[in-house]
């Protein structure tokens, strides 16, 4: 669903929150630095986003979260466009995970996140579960994430 930036700007500033985060779909898609400098200037919020990393992001974005989509089975590989990533958010499906160390938007200061898959049958999630929660203690370089959606209901 499209809406006008001056719908945004409304809707935005029905709520109290200090922080605005852009995700769903590729939110990369849709803005730019005009959009974030509206925002920022009709609110007075700060600006985060969560993107796949696949397409270049305006510069005066707040935080920025990279969840790419590299090494997950059956997906495209698509190469990353962002150069700088505040925390990078993974989710766990039993890909080598070596190679997000790597990635050109990780910093020194670049949180990392492991998320287990959530999937609707039961007994997959508690494996996933179980998985993630080794690799993370395997490995302190990770820290623990859950997708909070997938576990209240919320699409």
């Amino acid at each position: 669903m499209y809406m006008a930036d001056d719908a945004i700007i409304h809707a935005v500033k029905l709520y109290t929150a200090e922080w605005v985060v852009l995700t769903g779909g590729e939110p990369a898609l849709w803005i730019d630095s005009d959009f974030i400098h509206l925002l920022k200037r009709a609110t007075g919020k700060k600006i985060a986003i969560e993107t796949n990393g696949t397409v270049p992001l305006p510069r005066d974005i707040d935080w920025v979260t990279v969840s790419p989509k590299i090494g997950i089975s059956g997906e495209v590989e698509l190469p990353l466009a962002v150069d700088y990533a505040d925390e990078i958010k993974v989710v766990d499906v039993g890909q080598p995970l070596e190679n997000y160390f790597n990635l050109p938007c990780k910093g020194d200061k670049t949180l990392m996140y492991l998320q287990p898959c959530y999937v609707e049958d039961k007994q997959q999630r508690e494996a996933n579960r179980l998985r993630t929660l080794q690799r993370v203690l395997a490995d302190p370089r990770w820290t623990l994430s859950v997708q909070l959606h997938r576990y209240l209901g919320i699409p």
